[in-house]
């Protein structure tokens, strides 16, 4: 990726200067708010494909939603292929195309296979070159519904460095005991941050058989979000909740993500019974909402068999 370049003014011309912004910074600036901050999402033809596509089904979540739908002009799509990018452009959303020399990140990456381990590391050497340019973001997977708007519940002042969802929540927004998902979490651009992707990112050759996600758990273990002074909340999943601990209240949870799922097939089947219960819900009294109960992940807990 190419740093921004200032041409200084010869000496025969008025004072002038020129900033060029590579395509990457003018996708970053389109996408975010007056103070840097935007949501990303990464997505590969798997997803665009497809009767009723992951990625239809996660811009489904923005339009059904409480208070989301204008969160979709600070929406950067990153697509890995050629496919991805040319649906990306044709819903008119903020695209860009993350090239990658040599490698075919088209199809379906099944959970923990080497081209999914692969793919999770190209997301995060990405993600931290996006902080190297002073952005601040939220990354959610595609198969992330947001039902409500999730900034309600993030602290947004300058005073924590990272907000990360968990696949169960222990009582303790503070404590690093949490199995953290990097499905979702939000992240400001500093110092501390960027070191701690370059850390993580430097192990990568040195975690064979693990996911990016394992070797930044290890980190935290290691006492390492310590070492560089950051401020680190784990998220409650009342709020922020997925198939490994639904939300206890609907009435309040902003995120649903497929988590504890194995391939994209079943995640589409328990994910718009999700959409289902959603709508349910909307239209339900207050007596039917306090007896409301999210349906059961069948297809979810069946991809583990196969």
């Amino acid at each position: 990726i190419k740093p921004l370049v200032k041409l200084e003014r010869p000496h025969n011309l008025p004072l002038l200067s020129i900033t060029y912004l590579d395509e990457l910074e003018e996708k970053l600036g389109g996408a975010s708010t007056s103070d840097k901050t935007l949501i990303i999402a990464i997505v590969n033809k798997a997803y665009v494909e497809g009767d009723k596509s992951m990625l239809d089904l996660f811009l489904d979540g923005f339009w059904l939603g409480e208070g989301t739908r204008d969160l979709i002009n600070n929406l950067l799509l990153v697509a890995m292929d050629q496919t991805s990018y040319e649906r990306c452009e044709f819903l008119r959303l903020h695209c860009y195309k993350l090239e990658t020399e040599g490698v075919d990140y088209m199809g379906e990456k099944l959970y923990m296979s080497d081209d999914f381990i692969k793919m999770m590391w190209r997301r995060t050497i990405f993600l931290r070159d996006v902080l190297k340019r002073g952005y601040n973001f939220i990354f959610t997977d595609i198969d992330v519904l947001w039902l409500r708007n999730p900034f309600q519940h993030l602290n947004l002042q300058q005073t924590l460095d990272m907000q990360i969802s968990t696949d169960k929540f222990r009582g303790n927004p503070w404590s690093e005991s949490h199995r953290i998902n990097t499905g979702f979490y939000m992240i400001r651009s500093n110092n501390k941050t960027i070191a701690l992707f370059d850390r993580w990112y430097a192990l990568k050759d040195r975690a064979t058989g693990l996911k990016e996600q394992d070797v930044l758990q290890i980190l935290i273990q290691k006492g390492f979000l310590r070492k560089l002074g950051m401020r680190v909340k784990f998220l409650d999943t009342i709020y922020f909740s997925g198939f490994c601990q639904d939300s206890r209240d609907v009435r309040a949870v902003a995120t649903v993500h497929a988590n504890c799922c194995r391939g994209i097939a079943a995640k589409l089947v328990d994910l718009t019974a999700v959409v289902h219960d959603w709508k349910r819900y909307k239209s339900s009294s207050a007596n039917e909402t306090s007896i409301f109960r999210w349906s059961k992940h069948d297809a979810c807990r069946r991809s583990w068999k196969n």
